[in-house]
């Protein structure tokens, strides 16, 4: 059973983008460069189609009901995000949709008919602020070749890991599916990439981040602060840089080029060599998240602090990278 949750959705996911790619679709969600791109070349946005159909059905025939909810809700999302890479959705429309779907998620795991402890509402209101918001930073952070696909695949199989050790099956079974058809997409995708995910891949995708986490800390398989650790890279760029545009009264849901991982690139790091680099920062932060669990909690919170100290101090340098490359040019 793993076996087929971690090698099928990854071979459906990259047939089906590489049909995709070839259909009258690819043409009605190009990607065309702009003013605030990062690539060059015009580049279908259909990465959402092969994720979709790689790990939806498999979520949502893991072996429980919650699990059931939450793959028809990031499907929802899906078609939603796909009418907004092909005409543009309004905020008012978008944001609506991401808080019912998270919405609808904390309800079927976390009220009393679920079989487990229910949560009171402070928790539930901020397990729902959590998934929408990890549906949208995901969105924020897709914007170089191999970044977002990378993320993926390295944070659900960490996921799927901890979910595995704790005796969660379904939830393990769910997360590894979602590793498997992010790498399905990830062949297409890795720089220079031929498709990008598009909103329809990467909103389900961040949404599916939250609802396990949140899941995951109601069925007592991890502590909270897990999946915080596991995605740490993309919450620290996107909500640092989300605070900083609010500071600076811009319109967050703007599209731009002032994410950290942007402002490499643009001071002459290659999207493969960010990606790269990406990587082995994640799969650090996976293995030591990993490795977290099963030690004291004073330990927990020494490697918690590390990771911040390592975060800011990225963040920093580049920063100051950013600051020299301008000043040069």
């Amino acid at each position: 059973m793993t076996i087929l949750y971690l090698v099928l959705p990854a071979c459906m996911s990259a047939l089906v983008i590489a049909l995709a790619r070839r259909s009258s679709w690819a043409v009605r969600v190009i990607d065309r460069p702009n003013e605030r791109s990062l690539h060059v070349a015009p580049t279908p946005r259909l990465g959402g189609l092969g994720i979709a159909a790689g790990a939806l059905p498999l979520v949502g025939l893991a072996g429980s009901a919650p699990l059931a909810t939450i793959a028809v809700c990031a499907a929802f999302l899906a078609v939603v995000s796909l009418i907004d890479d092909m005409r543009s959705l309004p905020v008012e429309v978008r944001l609506p949709a991401h808080g019912a779907a998270a919405v609808v998620a904390v309800l079927a795991f976390a009220s009393p008919q679920a079989g487990i402890a229910p949560w009171g509402w402070a928790a539930s209101a901020l397990a729902v602020l959590a998934i929408a918001w990890m549906a949208n930073l995901y969105n924020f952070m897709d914007g170089s070749d191999g970044l977002a696909g990378g993320m993926a695949v390295i944070g659900f199989a960490a996921l799927g890991a901890a979910a595995a050790q704790a005796g969660s099956t379904p939830l393990a079974l769910a997360a590894f599916a979602t590793s498997s058809a992010a790498a399905g997409f990830l062949l297409h995708n890795f720089p220079p990439a031929r498709v990008f995910l598009g909103d329809s891949g990467s909103i389900p995708l961040g949404f599916l981040a939250g609802a396990f986490g949140a899941w995951g800390t109601a069925l007592e398989a991890w502590p909270a602060w897990f999946p915080i650790l596991v995605f740490s890279p993309f919450i620290a760029d996107a909500s640092v840089t989300v605070l900083r545009r609010l500071l600076a009264g811009e319109r967050v849901w703007r599209a731009h080029r002032t994410h950290y991982y942007q402002r490499l690139v643009l001071a002459g790091c290659s999207p493969r060599r960010l990606a790269i680099g990406a990587y082995a920062l994640m799969a650090a932060v996976g293995a030591s998240a990993l490795a977290a669990l099963g030690q004291d909690p004073d330990v927990q919170c020494v490697i918690i602090f590390i990771w911040a100290v390592i975060h800011v101090s990225l963040l920093i340098a580049i920063e100051r990278r950013t600051a020299r490359h301008r000043a040069v040019s």
